[in-house]
């Protein structure tokens, strides 16, 4: 079977998009399903077949997201209706778009790692918490958004709360 030339090839875009919260570890095909659902719900299934969503890379925080060229903008829209994958709560914010895969992950290197800090400042002190009988650990990642991780390893939750909802508990 002979390679087809450049001009009778179908053309491919590429989205870059960060996975949120910072250190959500996910399966690249479980991600898949949870994109395709996510179009397929959004745009129906004829215009999923025409977008053709297709994971091509989930790694270092963010996923390679492969499309037909002319469909990025329904793509885009899709992605950010994405809340879970499997059991787990996540975003997908979207970083970038190109026609090729080398560019975006070049972008990825260029971007400094994001990773989740203590809190500082007046709630310091407060570096765990309890809410409803559990112990949680506090963690702050981009602006007012603090997330509370559950003490232990064994089926351990997460909270996603903002400065006010900590200054209510």
């Amino acid at each position: 079977m002979s390679i087809r030339p450049p001009t009778l090839r179908e053309k491919r875009r590429y989205l870059l998009a960060r996975v949120e919260p910072a250190g959500t570890v996910i399966d690249q095909k479980d991600l898949y399903y949870a994109i395709t659902d996510a179009a397929t719900s959004l745009w129906g299934d004829s215009m999923a077949a025409v977008i053709t969503p297709a994971v091509v890379a989930a790694e270092h925080g963010y996923v390679v997201v492969r499309c037909r060229r002319g469909t990025e903008r329904e793509l885009a829209i899709a992605l950010s209706t994405v809340t879970t994958c499997r059991d787990t709560r996540l975003a997908l914010r979207l970083v970038a778009a190109s026609g090729t895969i080398e560019s975006l992950r070049e972008r990825i290197g260029r971007t400094p790692p994001r990773e989740e800090q203590p809190l500082t400042g007046e709630v310091d002190a407060l570096l765990e918490k309890v809410v409803d009988g559990r112990s949680y650990f506090i963690r702050q990642d981009d602006g007012q958004k603090v997330n509370l991780f559950e003490k232990g390893f064994k089926n351990t939750n997460r909270l996603f709360m903002t400065r006010e909802d900590m200054e209510d508990i």
